[in-house]
């Protein structure tokens, strides 16, 4: 695993720590809804980070498709499916512990864990559609076949990330809106701010470990080895 990342993972993990630390135990308890509202400082870091990696993907499926055919013999073309893979993994697995979170805060708010409100149906659409970016990818064995069909559905899929975003705007919803820092007690405003640094520096750690055992993966399934790949991407620079 890089080094760099490796740090950024650690710091993610204490600031973590941190953030939890101060949400839960030094930030007031919401004027309306209580101690519920605590859980905000891991759920609001998660749906950040969601879309985050989610448009990593996006940006990495567009490197694919966009690099030639050239750049994809040489080598340099597959960080980007890489990338693409790690992004959607971890994207995925934040946006299951969104929807859980968001079902143990809906209960004591709403009365129910579930309901079809505009905002709790996007998440639950982009986050089966990344899902079945996963899927697909393990169902095509050809590498480049993969790496090509994964990345349009990517694109596909990503039609969802600004309708979550959107939605309670412009849908009704009984979602709350966006605030602003303005809006928040500033002793609430620190935590969360903390958690969604920590939450992307751990991310990012991931994302390290994960395109590492991608590109292991793929050099396995072409017969290539890290000599291989280090040549090729010399011969490219």
């Amino acid at each position: 695993m890089p080094r760099k990342t490796t740090i950024i993972g650690i710091l993610g993990i204490l600031l973590y720590i941190v953030g939890c630390y101060d949400g839960l135990l030094v930030a007031p308890a919401d004027r309306f809804m209580g101690d519920i509202q605590r859980i905000m400082y891991v759920h609001v870091p998660c749906a950040w980070n969601t879309l985050v990696c989610f448009t990593i993907s996006l940006v990495a499926a567009l490197g694919w498709l966009l690099s030639g055919a050239r750049a994809r013999a040489e080598g340099r073309a597959w960080k980007w499916d890489e990338l693409l893979e790690a992004t959607t993994e971890i994207g995925v697995v934040l946006g299951a512990f969104l929807v859980v979170q968001g079902m143990l805060w809906a209960k004591p708010t709403w009365g129910v864990y579930w309901t079809w409100d505009p905002r709790l149906t996007t998440v639950a659409v982009m986050e089966l559609m990344f899902v079945a970016v996963l899927a697909l990818r393990g169902f095509v064995d050809e590498p480049v076949r993969r790496a090509t069909w994964s990345a349009v559905v990517t694109l596909v899929a990503y039609v969802n990330v600004p309708l979550v975003y959107f939605s309670v705007k412009w849908w009704a919803s009984l979602h709350q809106v966006q605030s602003s820092p303005s809006t928040v007690d500033p002793a609430m405003v620190l935590p969360l701010r903390i958690n969604a640094f920590a939450v992307l520096f751990m991310s990012i750690g991931l994302m390290g470990l994960r395109t590492q055992l991608a590109r292991r993966q793929r050099q396995a399934l072409l017969g290539e080895s890290d000599s291989d790949s280090t040549a090729s991407s010399g011969g490219a620079a």
